[in-house]
């Protein structure tokens, strides 16, 4: 009996994320994260689009990393590019709040405005747009996903990345992608070091 395509695999236009395993993981990870990605790392991706998703492996609880990747008010604590990052007096983290970030010198960016769009605790799911700013990615929206894993008594962490962007005009796909994608692959691989060193820490000097 043929199996039943799913909505994104029937949509010509929706990004392809669920097909092909992230760099970093192994398939059958990928095969236990799949119903997670078809469910918050699908966009619809026409001419002008670009999308990809990323993940990391983190030797590190998955709650101590969620504790980091949840704090919409303090990105600067994993995100490489960030100078600075305020908010409005009487801050309440909570869907539509808001930040201003303050991006260091080097980058086609000087800061960036962007809202809180998703945020489910339980399932440790986030996600957030830039509405604002002087930079060039118009339209931005990303998702990050936090899941424990566990295979022959090893428990260990895995982070889930995606976005959806414009492309510049005058940009290429490609490099609009390449761009994008090593901004985030710096991020998480800065969300392991940061989130390792806590877990060898035992979280004792965390200040997050």
């Amino acid at each position: 009996m043929e199996k039943p395509s799913s909505a994104a695999e029937q949509d010509p236009e929706s990004s392809q994320h669920h097909l092909t395993v992230p760099s970093g993981l192994t398939q059958s990870e990928f095969d236990d994260l799949k119903p997670v990605v078809a469910e918050f790392h699908t966009y619809r991706v026409g001419p002008g689009h670009c999308s990809s998703l990323l993940a990391q492996r983190i030797h590190a609880p998955l709650e101590m990393v969620w504790k980091v990747v949840r704090r919409f008010d303090k990105p600067q604590t994993y995100k490489h590019f960030i100078r600075s990052c305020t908010v409005k007096e009487g801050f309440v983290m909570s869907v539509g709040c808001t930040r201003d970030v303050n991006v260091i010198s080097g980058l086609p960016a000087a800061t960036s405005t962007e809202r809180l769009d998703l945020l489910d605790e339980e399932r440790h799911v986030t996600g957030f747009s830039i509405i604002g700013g002087e930079h060039r990615l118009r339209n931005y929206r990303s998702v990050t996903t936090v899941h424990g894993l566990q295979r022959d008594g090893r428990i260990w962490t895995v982070v889930l990345e995606s976005y959806v962007v414009d492309v510049p005009e005058g940009n290429s796909e490609e490099d609009t992608r390449l761009f994008a994608d090593t901004v985030v692959r710096l991020n998480l691989q800065k969300l392991a070091s940061v989130t390792e060193a806590m877990a060898r820490d035992g979280d004792a000097n965390s200040q997050v």
